[in-house]
Formats: structure tokens, C-alpha cells, sequence
């Protein structure tokens, strides 16, 4: 967690950096056209960018059973591949859609320690983010973004319980990132995203049912290559 907070602390330094940059240029030289303003791209470029990252999913060790007294969970966690694709609307704004699925283990802790695996579901977390790209670092390009997760679970696998239902849910998302752009096309990335997630599942143990919450909250981090169009 203060790793991420020391690098959040780095983008809003550089952000403050570069607007004063910016500002004092703009101080210094004739305004700019309107018409250069608006330029949405650079020169040769479409407003198309994909990513192919390897991804750490790394879940908040956390849950409960409803009514059952010191009940507690733990999940996997996995490294899987990603797909991100992005539209940039200026230099500066994009929207990005993050895709990619994993396997995931569910595991009894506390009271329900004796359970072990409860059961495993797949998981497939189709994120979106609006991102803003600070641009006067020359070939380094840090990158902020927030945004909405929608998370679906299938092919879910009862273990030690006698059935599993882990319902999709809404979530927030905030990330942040940067690519190091080798030239106008080709780059390399890291980029780290939290996503607040805590969905309710249904399960049945010797016969009993019951409900409860799982709270995930995944920490995303994960690198790769960046090829704009």
C-alpha cells in the first residue's frame, strides 16, 4: 500500500510539474491556433491503442457467512494474460476496456477453517476506465484513470459445500500507470488498478443454506507491451 501511495505521489508531482510547464510556456508565446487545439491525435496516428499485459490478480483475504459466528474467507490469487484496448479522444483523454478472465479458489478460514476449499468459480472482470496521460515527459507517459468493473462468475465448482452461487456485482475502479514509449507505435507499460469489489454469493453446507459477502477488493498490477495504431 505505500508503494502505490509513493507512486500516486510521483504522478501528482509530475502532474503539478508539467502544468506549470505548460502554464509558463504559454506565458512566454503567441496562444496557440484553436484549430491545433482540437487536433485529437497526433500526426499519422488513429485514436487507437491495444495493450497485452501479464496480469497479478491479488485479492483481499475477507468474507463472512451470515450467521455464522468468527466465519471467515481466503481466496487464490493467479497470473493470468490481458487485453486492454483504448480510444483516445485527445493526447490527454482516452477511454480503455480491460479484458481478461481467471480461475478462482474459495477457502474457508476461521470457523469455517475444517471446510477447506469451498469451491472455485471462474472470474471474468471487464473493467472501464477514463484515463488522463500527462504528455510533456518526452518518451515517459504516466497515466491516471478511474472507473466502473462489472464482475461475472461461471462455471462455478462446489468442494467441501454441498452448492456454490457467487452473484456478478458492480465495482469501483481507480488506476494508475505509465508507458515508455520506445517509438510512435511501440511501447512498453506498467500499470497497477484497485478494484473495489465485495459481491454476495449463495451457499449450501450439509444441507443448510446460507448467505454471505465475499469481499475481494483486487489489487490488478500487472506489464506489457503498448502498440498504438
Amino acid at each position: 500500500m505505500n508503494k502505490i501511495n509513493r507512486i500516486c505521489a510521483l504522478a501528482a508531482t509530475a502532474a503539478f510539474v508539467a502544468f506549470g510547464h505548460a502554464a509558463l510556456a504559454a506565458d512566454l508565446t503567441q496562444a496557440p491556433d484553436p484549430a491545433s487545439e482540437a487536433t485529437a491525435v497526433a500526426p499519422g496516428l488513429t485514436p487507437w491503442q491495444i495493450r497485452v499485459r501479464g496480469l497479478g490478480v491479488i485479492t483481499n483475504d475477507s468474507g463472512k457467512v451470515n450467521g455464522v459466528a468468527g466465519s471467515d474467507l481466503s481466496y487464490s490469487d493467479s497470473v493470468i494474460p490481458e487485453l486492454d484496448i483504448s480510444y483516445f479522444f485527445t493526447d490527454s483523454l482516452s477511454a480503455e476496456l480491460i479484458l481478461g478472465t481467471t480461475k478462482a479458489k474459495i477457502y474457508g478460514e476461521g470457523s469455517l477453517a475444517g471446510l477447506n476449499e469451498i469451491g472455485s468459480t471462474w472470474v471474468l472482470p471487464p473493467t472501464l476506465t477514463v484515463q488522463y496521460h500527462f504528455n510533456d515527459m518526452g518518451a515517459f507517459k504516466p497515466y491516471v484513470g478511474a472507473g466502473v468493473n462489472y464482475t461475472y462468475f461461471y462455471s462455478q465448482d462446489a468442494k467441501s459445500a454441498d452448492a456454490l452461487n457467487v452473484h456478478g456485482a458492480f465495482g469501483g475502479a481507480l488506476q494508475i500507470g505509465a508507458d515508455y514509449m520506445l517509438d510512435d507505435h511501440w511501447g512498453l507499460n506498467f500499470d497497477v488498478k484497485k478494484i473495489f469489489l465485495k459481491p454476495d454469493f449463495n451457499v449450501t453446507v450439509g444441507g443448510a443454506k446460507l448467505k454471505g459477502t465475499a469481499d475481494l477488493d483486487p489489487w490488478l498490477i500487472g506489464g506489457g507491451v503498448t502498440y498504438r495504431f
